[in-house]
């Protein structure tokens, strides 16, 4: 099988191609900063859940002080 010669401008062209199918640097930086909005919003969502969940437990807890407490009394009574 023989090998094709390539010219210099063929491959100049094909060099040329290549580099107008890669991203480009503002692309890219695009790219990141739609994701690191993403990550914004996902971490804005995360710390509300967290919140909720903090302020459940909170509730739940001081509920169980208040319980124990009814049920020190009730023990202490003679």
């Amino acid at each position: 099988m023989a090998k094709k010669q390539m010219k210099i401008e063929d491959l100049a062209g094909l060099i040329q191609r290549g580099f107008s199918e890669t991203a480009r640097k503002i692309d890219v930086e695009h790219g990141f900063r739609e994701v690191s909005h993403r990550f914004d919003e996902v971490d804005k969502r995360l710390d509300r859940i967290e919140k909720l969940i903090l302020a459940d437990h909170k509730r739940r807890i001081e509920r169980l002080e208040m319980e124990m407490k009814d049920i020190r009394d009730m023990f202490a009574m003679k």
